[in-house]
């Protein structure tokens, strides 16, 4: 059959027409095939599985809906909804993956990972990541009421927002050795992950052998998503929204 991967959907109340696309993308795609992956930033924001939004009860309805027809749905973690967890598995079906993770994609170790971890000349960011992944953080600020949690979280995206129009693309992109350093570090060819926005398929060597990076772009103006077929073909494609 077929795997398929996408990431940084970015899913909000006020872009109606990416939800749809989703939708669609789910219905026509994901319905009885090997497995979907979705590489982190699936939502805007998550600030806990005991928020139920309209949103967030329809998208787990229709990921519930994947997975009972035989699919196997797995989600990883990015830096807008690392606190995604065992409730939202247990309603939708999915199994949460560990960033980095390496994959067997018929027979082919792959190495998943969200991006932002890569992207180390961006030393702001990751402080702020390393602030954010912390387990004792993480406690405090889901022992929060729901409404504070959602004023943190928008507080939080603004000073985003605001830091990242001061930074150069090549900052915010990945580094060139931290990718070559992971490959290695993890034994793989292939690479797969998206948070950079920018789409693409990189050939390049590791240890002087030749390995591909695929970046998966982000669902803005286009469907971005990768299919990987048993005869070992795995292709980046898009369709416009």
């Amino acid at each position: 059959m077929t795997t398929l991967f996408i990431s940084d959907l970015h899913l909000e109340e006020k872009r109606p027409e990416i939800i749809e696309a989703f939708f669609t993308f789910l219905k026509q795609k994901a319905l009885n095939i090997d497995a979907l992956y979705i590489l982190g930033d699936f939502f805007e924001a998550w600030i806990g599985d005991d928020e139920n939004t309209p949103l967030q009860v329809s998208v787990k309805d229709r990921l519930k809906e994947v997975t009972e027809s035989g699919t196997l749905l797995f989600i990883m973690h990015g830096n807008r909804d690392f606190l995604m967890g065992s409730l939202f598995c247990q309603e939708t079906g999915a199994q949460l993956l560990n960033d980095p993770t390496v994959i067997s994609l018929y027979d082919h170790s792959v190495l998943l990972m969200h991006g932002d971890s890569l992207c180390t000349q961006d030393v702001e960011y990751m402080k702020f990541r390393k602030n954010m992944r912390d387990p004792q953080w993480q406690t405090l600020f889901l022992q929060r009421s729901l409404p504070e949690r959602q004023l943190v979280a928008q507080q939080l995206r603004t000073i985003s927002q605001a830091k990242n129009k001061g930074k150069t693309q090549e900052i915010m992109d990945v580094t060139p050795a931290e990718v070559v350093g992971s490959m290695k570090e993890h034994a793989v060819d292939t690479l797969i992950h998206g948070h950079t926005h920018r789409p693409d398929t990189h050939e390049i060597l590791v240890d002087g052998k030749p390995a591909t990076r695929i970046v998966l772009g982000d669902w803005d103006t286009h469907v971005w998503f990768i299919q990987a077929e048993p005869n070992g073909e795995i292709e980046l494609l898009k369709y416009p929204i």
